[in-house]
Parts: C-alpha cells; structure tokens; sequence
C-alpha cells in the first residue's frame, strides 16, 4: 500500500517532526500493527476470545464529575488506537449511553459488519450522518437525556462545514458539526483519546472541557475549535503511532 504508506509518513513528519528513514519505516510499520491490533480485537468482540478491554482512565476531577452526572456530554475525538471501545469502557465505567456518529459507509456491507461489531459492545449505539438536515435530531434528543454522543474531529470530508485551526504549528480543519451541537443543547465537549498498551488494554485520557455558549460569536466558535485542535495535537505528538492518519 504504497500511497497509504506515504500519507501515513506524512502525518508522522508533522505530528512528530522529522525522523531518519529507519525511525520512520519503523514508526510506519508499528501504525499499521497497531491498527491491525484494535481490527483484530474488534472483530473478536463477543466470540470465546472477546473478553472485556481494560481501560486506565486519566482525566482533571471534575470531569470525572460531569461524566457521573445527568448532563449530556459530547465527546471530541479522533482516529486513534482503540476509538471504537471507548463507548463501551465509558458507559461500564460511568453508566453512560454512547451513540457514534460516522459518515455512512460507500459499501453496504461493510456497513452492516462495522456496525454490528461496534454495537456488539454495551451501551454504544451508531447512527450515520450525511446531506439530511435531519439526521441531527435524534442526536440532539440523545444529548438532551444526558447521554454521550461520540464525534471525530481529525478528518474534514468533502462538503462538511470546517473550522481553521493551527494543527501541529500549521493550518488544518477541524469540524464544525460539533460546536454546533454544543451551542444548541448546551452540553461541554470533553475531548477524549486513547492508546493501546497492551493486548485489550488501553489507556483513555480525558481533557478539559469545552464550552460553547449558545450565543456564541464567529470568534467564540474558531477558539473552542483551535482549543479542540490544541488537544488533538498534544495527544498526537505524544502517542504518534497511535493515530492512524491513513489519509493525506
């Protein structure tokens, strides 16, 4: 896969900075098992293998306390080891209904399979959003019943309003969908990800949250975005290898 390869380089240079060849091929080819790890250990979910994952949970105190409350929370996250598991450690570990929100699918069966694996685990819920204006209706509902919607803010598809953001010191997008969520309902963003260390074992870090009034300005909307962005780019930096940027 020699253009996945490339755009995965790519991402490495600029979440990482430079790296000789070695460093690199060796960051590129641990990205990859990475990401064959989590696909193994989703597909295994509910066979004799499929044990529970294990999270270590690293967040500020209180927004330990808001995940315990009745409050409808909206999770800010990316493509990283383990995204998918995320719903289910949080809603064993704080009762919590989590519903993802992703971009349907091209392929219809590889729809149904991704969607029946991911709901396999308790407490999570998918819903695919597109073109429809009222797709967001039943995830505002969602939110407003205290439960947790799931986006990921690392990727802009073509069509999908943006906001501008300093990303890794230089200029990227980060989605608009869930600041406007924010300012309708009126529930934080908490930024999460996670990291694989182990087999089934993850460690999930949870950042402060974002609030977003309901009366926000233009530039109200581009500072909780360059705030969502600044949190993306910590993780990353840290944990490279961990985010799987299989995309330019």
């Amino acid at each position: 896969m020699p253009e996945r390869r490339r755009a995965l380089s790519a991402q490495l240079a600029r979440a990482r900075g430079p790296a000789s060849a070695l460093k690199d091929a060796f960051d590129v080819g641990r990205t990859f098992a990475n990401f064959a790890s989590c696909i193994t250990e989703v597909l295994s979910t509910g066979s004799k293998n499929g044990t529970t994952p294990e999270a270590m949970i690293h967040g500020r105190p209180h927004v330990e306390d808001l995940l315990g409350s009745t409050r409808g929370i909206i999770f800010a996250t990316a493509h990283t080891a383990g995204w998918e598991s995320l719903g289910a450690l949080l809603a064993r570990h704080h009762l919590k209904k989590v519903m993802i929100i992703m971009r349907r699918e091209l392929d219809e069966g590889a729809r149904k399979l991704q969607d029946s694996m991911r709901e396999a685990q308790s407490g999570v819920h998918i819903v695919h959003v597109g073109d429809d204006p009222l797709a967001s209706l039943p995830v505002m509902r969602h939110l407003r019943d205290g439960g947790v919607v799931a986006l990921q803010i690392d990727r802009v598809p073509p069509g999908m309003c943006a906001r501008a953001v300093q990303l890794f010191g230089r200029p990227g997008a980060i989605p608009e969908g869930p600041l406007r969520l924010a300012q309708l309902t009126g529930s934080p963003i908490v930024p999460v990800f996670s990291a694989r260390t182990g087999h089934r074992r993850y460690s999930v870090y949870l950042r402060e949250p974002v609030i977003v009034p309901r009366k926000a300005s233009d530039h109200a909307l581009d500072a909780a975005a360059q705030r969502l962005a600044d949190a993306l780019g910590e993780f990353v930096s840290a944990h490279p290898t961990q985010w799987f940027a299989f995309h330019p």
